[in-house]
């Protein structure tokens, strides 16, 4: 992209000077920790070129972004059978919420919802004998990152204080659309949410959605381009809760947030760009980083609208 490090540049310090506004998800306790002015950048283009501002090399917990990584390979494994037990529309409630789910008979409105997430953790219990293995080798895999683990720190803080996931997982089994134990299940997603990487990292391990599929520099086939396409959709119409028709009006991009203060959105056959900013607004996403890809779009003009 011409210009692309000069507008990232520009970008970044024009929302740096602006006030943090928000809060830190505090419910959390780890996350509670987090020093909140922190704020990176990096974009990561399919023809091989990254650019970082600001805290891009810091860890992060990605929190929900990890739902698009595993409903990935729940999607790469069983394909369209996956749609029996959820369903693909935006939510209009709250990530957390119980509502739809008792009117709706247990279906989750789409998997990036908690409720949907949990089900595509049942999923992978189903899929696997030992699912935190196998999903952790997959987004090793993904991410080229060897070393990646689950933070157990963060899990167990989300253990101890993850009520409300929870009842989620205990209602959705009163209605039979869980097959596991409920106890394995849970575990399994506290798990996928407590993975950390850095902004560079993110970009990279989604560079994947914004390449038909395959894995940026190696081409090696994640999911199918039609799987892509399909993820990017629900990504553009549900990976920001019930602010993901604002997201879509303002930035334009698919694109997943994270109550760790991580945004990923991309532009398919260009770019994926990640953001971090631990503060969040009160629809529970980056303040920072909403207001930053929003101004970065209208800079560049590169949106999927």
């Amino acid at each position: 992209m011409q210009g692309c490090k000069e507008t990232l540049d520009n970008t970044f310090s024009l929302i740096s000077k602006m006030d943090n506004k928000g809060a830190v998800a505090s419910y959390i306790p780890e996350l509670a920790k987090i020093n909140p002015d922190q704020f990176g950048v990096c974009i990561s283009t399919i023809n091989g070129e990254t650019h970082t501002a600001g805290d891009a090399q810091t860890k992060f917990s990605i929190q929900s972004i990890a739902k698009v990584l595993s409903l990935s390979l729940a999607l790469s494994k069983i394909g369209d059978t996956l749609w029996t037990r959820m369903d693909f529309e935006p939510s209009g409630n709250a990530f957390n919420s119980l509502v739809q789910l008792e009117s709706e008979q247990g279906i989750p409105r789409n998997p990036l919802i908690n409720a949907g997430a949990i089900v595509i953790c049942d999923i992978l219990c189903d899929l696997y004998k030992n699912p935190k293995k196998e999903l952790l080798q997959y987004i090793r895999k993904v991410s080229g990152i060897k070393d990646l683990t689950y933070n157990e720190v963060i899990a167990m803080s989300e253990k101890r204080t993850g009520h409300r996931n929870y009842a989620l997982v205990h209602f959705l089994k009163s209605f039979h659309n869980i097959n596991n134990d409920c106890d394995k299940v849970i575990d399994l997603y506290f798990h996928l949410c407590s993975i950390e990487m850095t902004c560079v990292e993110v970009a990279y391990t989604f560079g994947f959605l914004a390449n038909n599929g395959k894995q940026l520099g190696t081409n090696i086939k994640i999911v199918s381009p039609s799987q892509s396409r399909r993820i990017n959709a629900i990504m553009q119409t549900c990976g920001f809760y019930d602010e993901a028709g604002e997201f879509a009006y303002k930035v334009g991009l698919p694109g997943k947030s994270g109550v760790g203060g991580g945004i990923i959105a991309l532009l398919p056959n260009q770019y994926t760009i990640a953001t971090w900013s631990p503060k969040l607004n009160k629809k529970g996403n980056s303040y920072r980083g909403m207001k930053f890809l929003e101004l970065f779009t209208d800079e560049t003009q590169n949106t999927v609208f």
